[in-house]
């Protein structure tokens, strides 16, 4: 069971890394970023999320440099979407929205399966797998100079939650199980873009009251 695990741990591992890298590598091109920028916000949006999940579940930060072929992974993918031509990434853009929900689903399982490998509790588990789909996103925008998308956009961190408290119930285990979670987020997420599903939200607009002008002495 343990090697099975591991295994499914690998697989929603590297599909989490490229998609969000190449999310990380557009944004920063976007953003018109020289070649160090897009391979920072790459690596950020790879692997950000990661970093705040160990910082939350008690696990040491340097792991990271454990995953040598993860960060080698990240770094080709932004180093080849750097290379492509610009037909080819505004091709991408039209897909951004499938290859984002793909990394969130794949993001968010591979945290809940490393916090419940740590043995955490059951809310750290969905914590994790939040953590783990939205947090290389949020920085990635902050760094980028824009609001995060993943806080106003639609249902979007909602998914990872519920993808981490079916994993913490042990409701899907094994690795067709996992698929099959995958699937679901991944079709959950794009039915949230296609029909506009958000959140309850209240917006607080002040308005200031006009100033009388100063009377002349």
């Amino acid at each position: 069971m343990d090697t099975l695990l591991e295994i499914n741990l690998q697989l929603f591992s590297v599909i989490g890394t490229i998609a969000f890298a190449i999310s990380g590598a557009v944004v920063a091109m976007e953003e018109e970023y020289d070649i160090l920028g897009v391979f920072v916000l790459a690596l950020v949006t790879a692997f950000g999320g990661g970093v705040i999940r160990n910082l939350l579940i008690g696990v040491p930060v340097t792991t990271l440099w454990e995953q040598g072929m993860f960060l080698k992974t990240a770094v080709v993918s932004a180093f080849l979407v750097f290379l492509v031509p610009v037909s080819w990434i505004l091709r991408w853009k039209t897909w951004e929205s499938l290859f984002d929900a793909i990394g969130l689903a794949a993001f968010a399982i591979q945290g809940a399966l490393y916090a419940t490998k740590n043995g955490v509790p059951l809310s750290a588990v969905m914590v994790a797998a939040m953590m783990t789909g939205i947090g290389g996103g949020i920085i990635r925008d902050v760094l980028a100079g824009r609001k995060p998308l993943v806080l106003r956009d639609e249902i979007y961190a909602v998914w990872a939650l519920l993808a981490g408290l079916m994993i913490g119930l042990g409701w899907f285990q094994g690795s067709w199980a996992l698929l099959l979670l995958f699937a679901l987020v991944v079709i959950m997420r794009m039915l949230s873009v296609t029909y506009k599903w958000r959140l309850p939200r209240r917006t607080i607009q002040l308005q200031q009251e006009p100033r009388e002008p100063k009377s002349g002495v």
